[in-house]
């Protein structure tokens, strides 16, 4: 299983997806360009020194990232046609996240094999990009046997 981040925008959120990661062992592609420096002080504030103990990989772009990590890509979107309680995780999977403010790219959107959204009440437009991260993360560790101990 691993988090894949497409050209986020705010570093808190990539901190706190970082210690998320960080806590259920789970690896992070994060795929260029980024909307703030990587060195941001914000990202390590959020990620506190749980940000040191991820396996972290930066691709230039889209292609770099496919390249190196060919696997099935689950896009978690608003957008989605499929509840991520109906999602069927395999444990090689990719949890693919857009950018905060634009979502995944059409690239991105072509490429994946799912398209999963987390059901929310009526009425709200979305989550939060670490919180719909860790819900998602969760389901996808939980049915594939992969939660730590």
């Amino acid at each position: 299983m691993r988090i894949a981040l497409e050209q986020p925008e705010i570093a808190g959120n990539v901190g706190a997806v970082l210690r998320l990661a960080a806590c259920f062992a789970v690896p992070v592609d994060i795929i260029e360009p980024l909307g703030f420096a990587w060195s941001d002080a914000r990202v390590r504030r959020a990620g506190m020194d749980y940000a040191d103990r991820v396996d972290v990989s930066r691709h230039a772009d889209w292609a770099a990232f496919r390249a190196a990590r060919p696997g099935r890509i689950v896009l978690l979107t608003t957008h989605g046609d499929t509840a991520l309680s109906d999602v069927a995780f395999s444990a090689d999977d990719i949890l693919l996240m857009g950018s905060e403010g634009s979502g995944a790219t059409p690239v991105a959107r072509a490429a994946a094999a799912i398209a999963a959204r987390i059901p929310i009440a009526p009425g709200l437009r979305s989550l939060n990009l670490s919180v719909a991260t860790g819900i998602a993360v969760h389901e996808a560790l939980c049915q594939t046997g992969a939660l730590p101990r």
